[in-house]
């Protein structure tokens, strides 16, 4: 079959508005179109599939600072990813995570030594120094580091560089990039842990929301993604703003932990099902599955047979924004490995390629440069 045969009707363009028009404008044969933005003059649809840098362009510097930030978009990347923590007052920082040892220098200033504490986040028990124990100030002096230096020693050349961000401060720049550049910045933002914040006082989605009415990315056709592992933190975003949503997916076997809390039975196994993704198309415009859902790997780390979940997604409105692609070979799956040093890069076009024959939508990589060019490949650009 041609290449172009076997492109899907959708790979044309995605535009945020068709993502909030939901299944009706991506489902179906048809092309999901850009639909009417007035009221927002510049915006135009998103290429597909979509390239979604992932914590901002972090295989080549610290995530989440406005370093990484700033070399994603410089490099073309279509979405900027973000993740969001609380401080101990209430402002929401990018951080992947709220413990903060591997991705500052907190570990080596003496004056926050007595923050050093053990925490069970989400049933998993972590030694080191949390957000939600700093207010924002005493978190502006710390700095990022590269979270893995053993696999990206290069990175490491930009610790102490860049402070942590505010949520606030990168929409301040989007916006300022966006004006600079004629288009607007489109972002991807994760609420992390939101059951367990919430449990402390420091609730993350209505904050978030506050900062998306007050940056006017609160509609249907907002220049941004809503994301979390918990469907729940989604689903309360629904009620609060219009922004496309996207329920990010873990292996099988998972319970989101709002699940667990709640005492919701069903894993991602069950939510992957037809009916587990009609109910999430009930409040959210796409899925976000771990790589493995799409292609499984068998025991030596080889893929194997696709699954039905991107034909199954489609059917019921959804978008797909796997993760996570990487160049090193240790993220690789085995089938593109080259050579046995773990930092080295492996025939990383070769997986974009087989990744992308699958339909989905758009793909988060660390290496955003490479992820276009594999996209230009795929599409006979």
């Amino acid at each position: 079959m041609a290449k172009q045969e076997q492109l899907p009707r959708r790979r044309a363009l995605l535009g945020a508005a068709a993502l909030g028009a939901g299944a009706a404008a991506v489902g179906g044969a048809g092309t999901a179109a850009a639909a009417d933005r007035s009221g927002d003059e510049g915006q135009g649809p998103l290429p597909v599939p979509t390239v979604i840098a992932h914590r901002g362009a972090s295989g080549y510097r610290p995530e989440h600072t406005l370093g990484s930030y700033q070399l994603a978009l410089d490099m073309g990347a279509d979405v900027i990813e973000q993740d969001l923590v609380p401080t101990k007052d209430g402002h929401l920082v990018c951080r992947h995570e709220n413990d903060i040892t591997g991705t500052t220098d907190v570990a080596i200033r003496p004056e926050f030594a007595a923050r050093k504490t053990t925490k069970t986040v989400d049933g998993v028990s972590l030694t080191g120094w949390f957000t939600e124990d700093f207010t924002l100030a005493e978190l502006k002096t710390l700095r990022a580091k590269e979270r893995i230096p053993a696999l990206r020693q290069e990175n490491t050349l930009y610790d102490g560089r860049w402070a942590v961000p505010t949520f606030e401060e990168v929409l301040r720049w989007a916006d300022a990039q966006g004006r600079r550049r004629g288009r607007p910045v489109w972002l991807h933002v994760e609420t992390k842990h939101p059951t367990y914040f919430r449990k402390l006082g420091l609730g993350l989605e209505e904050p978030l929301a506050k900062l998306l009415r007050k940056y006017n990315r609160h509609r249907k056709d907002s220049p941004v993604f809503l994301q979390s592992f918990e469907p729940t933190s989604m689903l309360r975003m629904s009620k609060l703003v219009s922004s496309p949503r996207v329920v990010l997916l873990w292996t099988p076997d998972d319970r989101p932990w709002d699940f667990v809390e709640s005492g919701d039975p069903r894993t991602v196994a069950d939510l992957i099902k037809p009916e587990g993704l009609r109910w999430m198309a009930g409040f959210a415009q796409g899925i976000g599955p771990v790589l493995s859902l799409i292609i499984p790997q068998d025991e030596s780390g080889k893929l194997g047979k696709p699954t039905t979940l991107v034909k199954d997604a489609h059917r019921a409105g959804l978008i797909l924004h796997p993760y996570t692609m990487r160049n090193e070979n240790s993220f690789l799956p085995a089938d593109f490995r080259r050579g046995t040093d773990p930092a080295a890069y492996g025939d990383a076009f070769g997986a974009f390629k087989t990744y992308f024959a699958t339909g989905i939508d758009g793909i988060f990589s660390d290496q955003p440069d490479t992820a276009l060019l594999a996209r230009a490949d795929f599409l006979g650009d």
